[in-house]
C-alpha cells in the first residue's frame, strides 16, 4: 500500500555517490530542486569541477574512490562537521562488467565487487555510527533488477548486485529498531550511462558463448539509448520513499523489472512445488 509523504516538514541532507551521470545526477538534480542539501561525490577533479559550475549553494561535490575504505570514512565524517548531519545517502557508484562467467578474469571479478559491493559497504559501515546515535537515518542502495534474475553476460554484475541485496536484507533488519531504513532500487533498463561509460567488457571471448552471451551483448548494444526507463521519472520515484514514514524494503522501477521480477518467481514457485517430496524427504523423521 502506498503511503503519502509525511516527513517533508523540513529540508533534509542527502549524501550520494557517483553524481557525475545516471542516477545519480538525475537525483542530485531533484533533490536540490525541492530545496534539500546534497552533498556528492565524483571520482575526478574535472567531474567535479562540471558539475559544480551548475550547482546552487546548497550542493557540495567531493572527489571520492569508493574502494578507499580510509577516503570513504574521511569523506563521510567531513560531510558530517562541515556540511551537517547526513539524512539519507544513497549508493549509487557502480558500473557492470558484460562477461561469460568464464570469460571474466579474477581481476575483472575483483575490481567488480570492490565497486559494486564493497564500495557501498564502505559507505554504508561509515555513515552507520552517527545514524545509530541519531536514531534517524536513511541507506538507499541503487541494485537492479539483475540482482533478482541472472543474465547471460551479466553474471559477475548480477553476482554483485545478489550479494547487495542479501547484505541490504540483512542489514534492514538490524538497524529497523534504530529507526534506520535500508531500501534497495531496482531498476530495468534505463536511459542511463550504464550501456556506455558505466559499462566493462571482458578482455576475453570465448565463441562458445557465442549464442548465450554473444546474443545478450548485442541487445545491450542495441538497446543502448533507447531503454523505456526515464532517470527523471526514477528520481522523482526515490524521492518520493525518502519521505513517507514507511518505506518499502525494496522498490523495482520500470514495468520491464517488474515483468522480468514477476517471471522469475512463478519460475522460482513452480520449481519449488515440482520438488516438493523431495525437498521435505531430508528432515530427520520424513520417512
Amino acid at each position: 500500500m502506498q503511503q503519502k509523504s509525511s516527513d517533508r516538514f523540513a529540508s533534509k541532507h542527502w549524501l550520494i555517490t557517483g553524481v557525475s551521470s545516471g542516477f545519480g545526477r538525475a537525483l542530485w538534480d531533484a533533490a536540490l530542486r525541492r530545496g534539500d542539501r546534497v552533498t556528492g561525490t565524483v571520482r575526478t577533479e574535472a567531474a567535479r569541477a562540471a558539475i559544480m559550475r551548475a550547482a546552487p549553494n546548497h550542493a557540495v561535490v567531493r572527489l571520492l574512490d569508493v574502494t578507499d575504505d580510509s577516503a570513504v570514512r574521511a569523506t563521510v565524517a567531513a560531510t558530517e562537521t562541515e556540511t551537517g548531519p547526513v539524512d539519507i545517502v544513497v549508493n549509487n557508484a557502480g558500473y557492470g562488467l558484460v562477461a561469460a562467467v568464464e570469460e571474466a578474469s579474477l581481476t575483472e571479478i575483483r575490481a567488480q565487487f570492490e565497486v559494486n559491493l564493497f564500495g557501498a559497504i564502505a559507505v554504508m559501515q561509515a555513515v552507520l555510527p552517527a545514524m545509530r546515535a541519531r536514531r534517524a537515518g536513511r541507506i538507499i542502495n541503487i541494485s537492479s533488477v539483475s540482482g533478482l534474475v541472472g543474465w547471460p553476460s551479466l553474471g559477475i554484475y548480477s553476482g554483485s548486485k545478489f550479494a547487495l541485496e542479501g547484505i541490504s536484507e540483512t542489514l534492514a533488519e538490524e538497524v529497523a529498531p534504530l529507526g534506520i531504513h535500508v531500501i534497495l532500487i531496482e531498476p530495468g533498463g534505463f536511459r542511463t550511462d550504464f550501456a556506455g561509460r558505466s559499462r566493462a567488457e571482458s578482455v576475453r571471448n570465448i565463441s562458445d558463448y557465442e549464442v548465450t552471451v554473444g546474443a545478450n551483448r548485442q541487445i545491450l548494444r542495441d538497446h543502448a539509448g533507447h531503454e523505456p526507463g526515464d532517470p527523471a521519472k526514477a528520481a522523482q520515484a526515490i524521492l518520493q520513499i525518502a519521505d513517507v514514514s514507511s518505506p518499502p524494503r525494496r522498490l523495482m522501477l520500470g514495468a520491464d523489472a517488474l515483468g522480468y521480477a514477476r517471471r522469475k518467481f512463478q519460475q522460482h514457485a513452480a520449481e519449488i512445488d515440482a520438488w516438493l517430496a523431495l525437498t521435505r524427504s531430508t528432515d530427520f523423521g520424513s520417512g
